[in-house]
Parts: structure tokens; C-alpha cells; sequence
């Protein structure tokens, strides 16, 4: 039976799609829990992405993120650990259409990254497709020859070379979009834990105009709801404004101060006497 690929987050994010004519909203799924990420698919988000860079992360979860959200009307992105060839191979195979490709400061890195998830001769994807959950077994009609349609490539930015050659960056073919990380930017500019600085905004604004410039979509993480919509008003095209783990540890310390005492009374207990 021939199958269909989904669209990517490429497609989304065209402005003549419906959801491109706005910013596209998402939270990061870092808990490594098939139902956690399939409850965040429902949620009315349009995009999630799923971590396995400072996550519990392998490809069986992954595999299981993927199947569990499938159906859903949301766009997910898969973030790697590393730049790598090998692990992108890894996460293509596994069905991965839309990925996140961290710490990306050059021009070549950026290059490497798109080479990685393009066969030859235009990259250095291994062929595996018979094998692979990505061509659902060859089911899917003339996959080799369109692989490259059904794959987006985001590239981090988050240092300040970075910064410096996201205009160039920005014009290696394949590099679909661009997304800003301020904590590691601010690290790098020596204001570690400072993502609201000025001088990290500043940075931030400016290689979302330089996206501007060169027609390409930019996204930033953002938890502040100010900043959020900062970066919003600044021409984001994408943002990150939450995640599992981080509403569930803020969800679960409000439980604990509304209904655990933080000075518990204790009475004072007496020394037996003895005669």
C-alpha cells in the first residue's frame, strides 16, 4: 500500500500556509515519556520539540515520541545531541522529519548539517531506506529520490561566532530556518544564567533581523511571557515558551507550598524525670 509523508515544519511555517501567517507557538517535551509527549501533541500547540541534548533521551524514546504523537495536529521537532552525521543517519531512519541541529557556529558546520540528512551525491546520508521506519519500509513511493522534500533543517544559534555568521549562515542551502538559544548565547558572551541582559537581546534581535533580511524563519526560546513577546513583536517567526518538565516542577512545588506547612509546629518534648 503506497503511503504519504507528513509535511514538514518547513511547510508550516510558509506564510501562505494558515498557521504561517502567524508565529508558530511550541514547548520543549523533555521528560523521555511517550505519554507526556502525546498529551502535549493534544494540546493545541503548534509544535513541540522533543530533546536529546540535555534530555533522557535515546532512539527507542524517540521512536516512541514519534508514534505517540502521530495524528496529532502539531509539528514536532527532534534536537540531537550533537552536529553529528552518524546521529542524524540514526534519527532520520527512525521517521525524524524536522530537526534541530544544536550549537551551530559556522557556515561549514551549518553545510555539515544539511549534508547529513541529504543522500548522495548532494550529501552523506547513508542508504538504509528498506530498513528504515523513515520510507516505512519502502512503502513509501520513489522515497530516495524525494527524501530531502520530507526533512527540515533548523540550525541553532547560541554563541557569539555564531551571531557573528548567522548572515552567512543564513544562506547555505537546506538551512530552512534559524532558532536563537539565549542561555547558551549569553554563556558565551560571558553573562552566564543572564538571558534578559541587553546586550543578549540585542544579539538575539539582530539575527532575527538578519532572518528578516534574507527571507528565512527565525525562532528563539522564550519562558518570560515579556520577553516572549518581546522577541514576538521583534519579528520571531517560532518560539519556545515552555516545557514538560518545567510545568510539572512548578506545578508540583504550588501544590507543596498551598498544603505543606513550611514551619511545622513542633512541640517541645519533656525529659523523663526520674526519683
Amino acid at each position: 500500500m503506497p503511503l504519504r509523508i507528513e509535511d514538514t515544519f518547513r511547510d508550516a511555517l510558509r506564510l501562505e500556509n494558515g498557521k504561517g501567517s502567524r508565529p508558530l507557538a511550541g514547548m520543549w517535551v523533555c521528560s523521555g515519556s511517550p505519554l507526556v509527549a502525546e498529551l502535549c501533541a493534544g494540546s493545541g500547540l503548534d509544535w513541540l520539540l522533543v530533546d536529546a541534548e540535555h534530555s533522557p533521551n535515546g532512539l527507542e524514546t524517540i521512536l516512541a515520541q514519534l508514534q505517540a504523537t502521530h495524528g496529532y495536529p502539531v509539528q514536532v521537532l527532534v534536537r540531537p545531541p550533537v552536529n553529528d552525521t552518524v546521529v542524524i543517519k540514526q534519527y532520520l531512519d527512525l521517521g525524524v522529519q524536522n530537526l534541530l541541529i544544536p550549537m551551530v557556529n559556522s557556515v561549514a558546520e551549518a553545510e555539515a548539517a544539511v549534508a547529513a540528512t541529504r543522500y548522495p551525491p548532494e550529501g552523506v546520508r547513508g542508504v538504509g531506506s528498506a530498513l528504515a521506519r523513515a520510507a516505512r519500509w519502502n512503502r513509501v513511493p520513489d522515497y530516495l529520490a524525494r527524501a530531502g522534500e520530507t526533512i527540515s533543517v533548523t540550525v541553532q544559534i547560541e554563541s557569539t561566532s555564531a551571531v557573528e555568521s548567522v548572515q552567512d549562515i543564513l544562506k547555505v542551502d537546506g538551512v530552512d530556518a534559524i532558532f536563537v538559544g539565549p542561555s547558551d548565547l549569553a554563556a558565551s558572551m560571558g553573562l552566564l544564567g543572564q538571558q534578559e541582559h541587553p546586550k543578549v537581546r540585542a544579539a538575539v534581535e539582530h539575527c532575527l533581523a538578519a532572518a528578516k533580511a534574507a527571507g528565512k524563519p527565525a525562532g528563539v526560546n522564550a519562558f518570560n511571557p515579556d520577553t516572549a513577546h518581546h522577541y514576538l513583536d521583534n519579528g520571531a517567526n517560532f518560539i519556545l515558551v515552555g516545557a514538560d518538565v518545567a510545568l510539572l516542577a512548578r506545578g508540583s512545588e504550588a501544590l507543596a507550598a498551598t498544603y505543606v506547612p513550611k514551619d511545622p509546629v513542633v512541640e517541645p518534648v519533656e525529659s523523663p524525670t526520674s526519683y
